[in-house]
């Protein structure tokens, strides 16, 4: 009840005079609205002087044929650096082994040292707990900090943590009928910064990254290929996990996680582009090429510099960027 439609949505059924009373209650400014609406209307095919409540939209097919040739068998550049960043970003995020930490946890923390049940019950606890506190992290800083410097941070957080961890229970294998308490410390401890990383970043900014960079005609298929890439790796993580550690021990398997976290790092910086302050309606000119963002962010960061105001306005024609490099 509290929710209200979105106004993309609204516009695309023809219904403005509800999708500006959303704008309204959701922007910091009603000249705000107008501008967003405006951005609506005109991606949208609706005349911008018009300002009924109610229009006739001539409503495209969503689905079907032509909406997956464009996206996945002839898609533009543009498109297919969305399609790219948004199956990627899902992907590494259950890639880097988070359900198998979190589902696993009593078994890795047994690996380690822990010995009786409650031991295992009360870090098991912890792990949820921070799993739980950390991503307020991301609630209250994604649309202030921005999503890269997050995801960035996240990651390269998850990394050294899962090396770390992957380091201390090889110490811990190669001293069996020893109990280390300070390798036990120590694993213990790079858990709960494994999944305080990952849900300080990569957890929530997945799915919000994913879910704000599709043009609206092939929003509904593209964000279901990221959920398909997403579940998909969780399941296969989950199920390979025992299976995996038999076959290269357990550090082995953290290493392994470790170099996928790795990897994506790298794929997070080179490919995904800043979003924080775009509308929907620009998103095909800032992923418009693999490599150009970056000149874009370099136009963003002189303007703002100079005092114009940038970020967060139009961007700059493709033109001018093309003729820059």
């Amino acid at each position: 009840m509290a929710m209200p439609e979105s106004p993309r949505w609204l516009v695309m059924q023809g219904r403005l005079g509800e999708a500006r009373k959303v704008l309204y209650r959701t922007s910091d400014s009603n000249q705000e609205a107008e501008e967003r609406l405006a951005d609506i209307k005109e991606a949208a095919g609706i005349p911008l002087e018009c300002n009924d409540d109610v229009v006739q939209v001539v409503k495209k097919r969503s689905s079907g044929s032509g909406v997956w040739k464009e996206l996945v068998i002839h898609p533009s550049r543009a498109v297919l650096h969305i399609l790219i960043a948004a199956v990627g970003i899902q992907f590494f995020q259950q890639a880097s082994g988070i359900d198998t930490v979190v589902l696993y946890s009593p078994r890795i923390f047994e690996k380690a040292g822990l010995e009786t049940s409650d031991q295992l019950l009360l870090a098991t606890v912890a792990v949820g707990f921070m799993k739980t506190i950390t991503i307020f992290i991301s609630t209250f800083y994604v649309d202030r900090v921005g999503r890269r410097p997050i995801l960035l941070s996240s990651v390269g957080g998850m990394v050294v943590s899962l090396t770390t961890l992957a380091t201390m229970l090889e110490v811990i294998n190669h001293h069996p009928d020893e109990k280390i308490t300070w390798a036990l410390v120590i694993c213990i401890a790079m858990v709960l910064c494994f999944v305080g990383s990952f849900s300080m970043g990569l957890g929530p900014i997945a799915w919000v990254y994913s879910s704000e960079i599709f043009p609206l005609r092939l929003r509904a298929q593209g964000a279901s290929l990221g959920v398909a890439a997403n579940r998909l790796m969780s399941g296969v993580n989950s199920m390979t996990f025992i299976s995996l550690y038999k076959a290269i021990t357990i550090s082995g398997a953290f290493y392994l996680f470790a170099s996928v976290a790795a990897v994506s790092w790298v794929f997070f910086y080179v490919l995904l582009p800043e979003t924080q302050g775009r509308t929907l309606e620009d998103m095909e000119v800032l992923f418009g090429s693999f490599h150009r963002w970056r000149l874009r962010l370099g136009f963003e960061t002189r303007a703002k510099s100079q005092g114009r105001g940038f970020i967060g306005g139009p961007l700059p024609a493709r033109d001018e960027v093309a003729g820059s490099l």
